[in-house]
């Protein structure tokens, strides 16, 4: 992190070291012993590299039963880097190794973790990656209760730390086979219900878990983004659960044969799911239209800042909202919790959605030329690849190399975030200091 990442901006420090682990894991997948018939297309290879790195889920191949066990322990350590970030990965390397971390690292850090300050940032990540892996662990001893008895100590152990760490890392990965994921049992509660806890407190974001733990402890009062964060995530799976229970009640196909606990159980994961885990009870393909539009809106919504997961963020959501019920009610400045939003955050929040739309229309549309597939699969797959979800209506391992390629640079902006690439992109400027006369248009 030293010598030429001085010379580079956050953002293009940021992009390039998940660019890196990306050609990093593809090249690894490719080898021989990483596939059970010892070939695999290098687009196929790059596909899943990103979709492990990028914490997302979508596979072209069946995680399951195409890769040797030494492949997919190199997709869960993917995930498991993916998750954490490049920047916190690359700061525990050098606190391992005992080297020195300069300021200009320090700095590329406190970006990376969306820190106001430098100081305790050391201290910050060492808590991050201890919280990760408390996690993982407890998520691995909950669910070997299950797979142990099903699959033997070892395999029972191996396939509870790669679900607990896929779960934690909102990735949507399964050992299951047969692209199924969850859906052969739907209401394992022990299994499904670790997984879901886990993808939960993974998207809501380290920061607002740390505060959450020192709100606790020590009576803090949250912040006004932990409070943004909790609400608006309650709000989603509160409607949500509501919304797919009232659609699929009925639907022979999902939830129809369930016993009412077992309605509410799958809803709300199904509810919960589209915040990019990816994991799924119900089968996706099955889901009626409505669900599915529901499904595509939490999918562009995503996790939260900080998070293991993509989207637009839920504070991005939630600043918008609020901007606009403030403008509606005639407020000259968009206020909540008696807290005001700056006008350069309401900017960056309008800037973020704008581009993520573009994404996600030039991935549907670049789809819609190459593939045969209903377009309403299209659109679903485009918005999972941007929310790094991994839901899909079973089309996938279908789509021409065009499509994957496409997917594939969804995915990664999902998860660095469209402003990221832009600022890694762009030449940084001087600010100027001019001011230019104002001039108004019309609208609407």
């Amino acid at each position: 992190m030293t010598g030429r990442s001085r010379k580079l901006n956050p953002a293009r420090v940021m992009a390039l070291g998940f660019i890196g682990l990306i050609l990093g894991g593809s090249a690894f997948l490719s080898l021989p012993p990483m596939t059970e018939d010892g070939s695999m297309a290098y687009i196929d290879a790059l596909f899943t590299a990103t979709s492990a790195v990028c914490v997302t889920g979508l596979v072209v191949v069946d995680t399951g039963n195409f890769y040797t066990p030494l492949g997919q322990v190199v997709i869960m350590v993917l995930i498991f880097c993916g998750s954490l970030g490049f920047m916190t990965m690359a700061t525990l390397i050098f606190i391992f190794l005992g080297k020195k971390i300069t300021l200009s690292d320090r700095l590329l850090v406190k970006e990376a973790l969306n820190q106001d300050s430098i100081a305790g940032l050391l201290r910050l990540v060492l808590t991050v990656a201890k919280m990760a892996l408390l996690f993982i662990l407890l998520g691995t001893i909950a669910m070997s209760f299950r797979f142990i008895p099903l699959l033997g100590f070892g395999q029972g152990l191996y396939f509870a730390l790669f679900h607990a760490i896929s779960a934690f890392g909102n990735a949507g990965f399964d050992l299951f086979g047969s692209y199924d994921s969850l859906s052969r049992f739907p209401t394992d509660y022990l299994v499904n219900g670790t997984i879901m806890a886990l993808f939960i407190i993974g998207g809501l974001g380290f920061t607002v878990i740390l505060e959450l733990v020192r709100h606790y402890r020590f009576k803090e009062r949250l912040s006004l983004h932990s409070r943004l964060v909790l609400m608006i995530s309650a709000v989603l799976l509160i409607s949500g659960t509501i919304l797919v229970l009232s659609l699929e009640y009925s639907n022979p196909a999902t939830m129809g044969n369930l016993p009412l606990g077992g309605k509410l159980f799958t809803a709300f994961f199904t509810a919960a799911t589209p915040r990019t885990a990816g994991f799924n009870v119900l089968d996706t393909s099955a889901l009626r239209y409505p669900t599915i539009l529901i499904i595509m809106v939490f999918m562009f919504i995503g996790a939260s800042p900080t998070s293991t997961g993509g989207g637009i963020k839920t504070t991005t959501f939630g600043i918008v909202f609020f901007t606009f019920v403030n403008m509606v009610r005639g407020h000259k400045e968009p206020v909540v919790f008696s807290r005001v939003f700056s006008f350069n955050q309401v900017m960056k929040a309008i800037s973020i959605i704008t581009a993520a739309a573009g994404l996600v229309f030039t991935a549907t549309f670049i789809m819609t030329i190459f593939e045969n597939h209903e377009f309403s699969a299209l659109l679903f797959e485009a918005f999972s690849a941007f929310g790094t979800v991994g839901l899909s209506r079973g089309i996938t391992p279908e789509l021409s190399s065009a499509s994957k390629a496409a997917l594939i640079f969804t995915m990664f902006v999902g998860r660095i975030g469209p402003l990221t690439l832009m600022f890694a992109l762009a030449r940084s400027k001087q600010a100027g200091v001019l001011h230019y006369p104002e001039e108004h248009v019309l609208i609407g």
